[in-house]
């Protein structure tokens, strides 16, 4: 039997309801293009009730005003139960998106340890004392910003929703959750765990329905305190503009067309499968993947031809066999898009060195495919080298030298992810602080953990989510100015 629902409606104040108009819209399998649930559509009527269920429950205090002690038991005990599901949440995750399942279960993994890291980080959270002159006292108070929209991307569906979730709850605030109408599922099924966990009715709420018609909405919304957002940029623009509108917190994760530098004293083996892991994994869907690689003109061709190798090596297809490395793209439209970027470089002069094009085979007649795609002769002026792509399509470039490398590489409306490959570790340490990008990979593909700060620079956005920091985003620093002298002030002399 499978794990997914047929019907989600709309999780409100602790309980299962149909939007007002009783509308829902069909979820796709990416890797089949069939039809696998339907979910409620939410109308501005819907989020009405629901930024008033979650006004309430903060308004309340239930939430705000229970112990960091208790949160941190609360946020352990939905880790926990994330655990016993986790099969569950893995199974729902990969139908949902097309991802790989070993895509998915590490995904999961880190969505778990996001709750337990903010489980930990919270108890020990808080204001402090600053040293003042004569005889005042000062001390400052963390208290939560209130009632937080937290609107999900499609490409890391539950994994995204623990980096905001996760940390508005040890804060002490109240969550409305918009999954993106392509990956809904896992969103409820979190709903359901945080409830189980002991989290308060209306703590935790999820809608679903168009991001076009009501997440504008719920950004202007005068109920909602805080919207976080990841996902491209120019919707992050409009909800930085309509917030302004309440003067809301915001934090944006944007996108990002991420440089990927392999200098010639790097060792090559690592270099070359990292940089192949760098961009495809996850089907390219990634908002920090290493799609412009620079390449030292010194190992070009031979680094090219080893990475070429690799990428002919890996395996597309059935999401569910744990030998695939490339899943599925999530939607036929998203497969236009990707398709005609490569179509887009061909014309600007750039080559197609693999790929380019949906994979040939009866398993791919249905569902979005494409395979991964090496693209050579481009320049960093073209489309291809500064438009974010969002697929599994990287672009080659050859450099000369450090200063030459940084000026390219930083030359970007983003400036979220990068990497460098060397063995010299002052060159490693330099070029980092040089590159203008808000996560810098040194000798490795990987570019988050529970703990690390993770956000960009320009255009990619701003905040940090996954560390410490982000608690700093989902509270309000008050501060107390106290005197303790013997007699009062009198400081008009009168």
């Amino acid at each position: 039997m499978s794990v997914i629902k047929d019907t989600y409606q709309l999780f409100i104040n602790g309980e299962y309801t149909n939007s007002r108009d009783e509308k829902f819209f069909e979820v796709y399998n990416p890797a089949t293009g069939e039809v696998i649930a339907r979910a409620a559509k939410a109308t501005k009527e819907d989020v009405d009730r629901t930024v008033e269920a979650a006004r309430m429950a903060f308004e309340s205090g239930k939430w705000p005003r229970t112990s960091h002690t208790k949160r941190a038991r609360i946020l352990n005990q939905i880790a926990a139960v994330m655990r016993e599901r986790f099969n569950e949440l893995v199974e729902a995750e990969v139908l949902d998106t097309g991802k790989t399942v070993a895509a998915a279960q590490g995904q999961i993994n880190q969505a778990i340890e996001d709750f337990e890291f903010y489980a930990g980080t919270i108890a020990t959270f808080g204001g402090r004392t600053n040293p003042m002159p004569g005889q005042f006292f000062n001390y400052t108070l963390k208290e939560p910003v209130g009632v937080c929209a937290q609107i999900i991307p499609w490409n890391y569906p539950l994994m995204m929703a623990a980096w905001k979730v996760a940390p508005a709850l040890a804060a002490g605030c109240t969550v409305i959750l918009k999954p993106a109408s392509h990956t809904p599922i896992t969103a409820y099924m979190l709903a359901d765990i945080c409830q189980e966990a002991g989290v308060p009715p209306g703590v935790v709420n999820v809608i679903t329905g168009s991001g076009s018609e009501i997440g504008p909405y719920l950004t202007e919304h005068a109920g909602v305190d805080k919207v976080a957002f990841t996902g491209e940029t120019e919707t992050g623009k409009d909800i930085m503009a309509k917030a302004s509108g309440t003067l809301k917190r915001v934090t944006l994760e944007l996108g990002g067309k991420s440089p990927n530098i392999v200098f010639d004293d790097c060792d090559l083996e690592g270099a070359v499968v990292g940089s192949v892991y760098g961009i495809f994994y996850n089907t390219g869907q990634s908002c920090e993947a290493r799609s412009r690689l620079f390449i030292h003109k010194n190992i070009y061709d031979e680094f090219v031809n080893k990475f070429l190798e690799k990428t002919k090596a890996l395996k597309v297809g059935d999401p569910f066999n744990k030998e695939t490395h490339v899943g599925a793209l999530i939607s036929k439209g998203h497969q236009e898009v990707v398709d005609g970027y490569v179509k887009l470089a061909v014309e600007e002069g750039g080559k197609v060195l693999y790929g380019g094009q949906i994979p040939e085979g009866e398993e791919f007649k249905e569902g979005y495919w494409y395979l991964p795609t090496v693209i050579g002769d481009v320049t960093n002026d073209m489309r291809i080298a500064q438009e974010e792509v969002f697929g599994p399509v990287v672009v080659l470039m050859k450099f000369s030298d450090e200063k030459e490398v940084v000026e390219r590489a930083n030359d970007s409306i983003f400036g979220l992810g990068s990497a460098i490959w060397t063995k010299d570790h002052g060159k490693a340490h330099r070029v980092a602080k040089a590159l203008k990008a808000g996560i810098v990979m040194i000798n490795n593909p990987i570019s988050a953990f529970p703990g690390t700060p993770f956000g960009g620079y320009k255009q990619s956005g701003f905040g940090r989510e996954l560390s410490i920091e982000t608690l700093d985003l989902y509270t309000e620093t008050k501060s107390v100015v106290s005197y303790i002298g013997e007699r009062p002030l009198n400081l008009f002399g009168i």
